[in-house]
């Protein structure tokens, strides 16, 4: 390799400056579209905006994404991606299935409560292409499989109880989608205790209850 001469500095990036420059303005074109989809909807929001938001022209856009499609399937796959690696470690860690479910729902809570979060629970999957859709509803599945799980073993081990399993993943699932929905940050009550909040009231319909005493234990 030819020796650089003292003094010499290259104006270009390095290769690996460059990667990381692209992934920041595809970061940046991401969370001010979902931004716009949150605040206006996805069919009322154009690529025009999200450009002009950024201060650049829509060419620049498609340099990093093929169509809107793309971008709104991109920002729900962030936050269904967030949501499942978080499902899967607390799924694996150690303590009752209780803990591991209460930290699960927790992180699963405040990343609805984010711009992606927020752009999966008001998605609905039919405006995503035919693939988008199933990526979508494949990541959900898998979000939901984790919850039965660690549910299920709860329920073995004595440290939760619901009458069915598939139902309880059901409704904890619906309740934490629905954050992104009605929760606004300059509210009375912050993100981080709402999460822990809304996580509450889930748990505490799933905690073990002691039996009710018969008549003849009574007397």
């Amino acid at each position: 390799m030819p020796r650089t001469p003292p003094g010499t500095q290259s104006p270009w990036s390095s290769p690996d400056a460059r990667e990381r420059e692209r992934e920041a303005k595809r970061e940046a074109v991401l969370r001010t579209a979902a931004r716009f989809f949150n605040e206006r909807g996805f069919h009322a929001t154009s690529l025009d905006d999200v450009a002009a938001a950024l201060n650049v022209t829509k060419p620049t856009i498609y340099h990093y994404f093929a169509s809107k499609d793309e971008i709104l399937y991109e920002c729900t796959r962030r936050g269904l991606d967030q949501i499942a690696a978080i499902a899967r470690r607390s799924a694996d860690q150690r303590g009752t299935a209780a803990d591991r479910l209460r930290a699960m729902l927790t992180a699963y809570a405040l990343i609805m409560l984010d711009d992606f979060g927020i752009c999966v629970a008001r998605t609905q999957d039919h405006l995503l292409s035919p693939d988008s859709r199933k990526g979508f509803r494949a990541l959900k599945r898998e979000i939901d499989g984790l919850i039965r799980q660690v549910i299920a073993e709860g329920v073995a081990e004595g440290s939760l109880s619901v009458p069915d399993v598939r139902v309880a993943s059901f409704t904890a699932g619906v309740a934490l989608n629905g954050l992104g929905s009605w929760f606004r940050p300059d509210g009375p009550v912050g993100a981080e205790e709402t999460a822990r909040l809304t996580v509450a009231v889930l748990l505490d319909g799933m905690r073990p209850r002691p039996p009710f005493p018969t008549s003849t234990e009574e007397n």
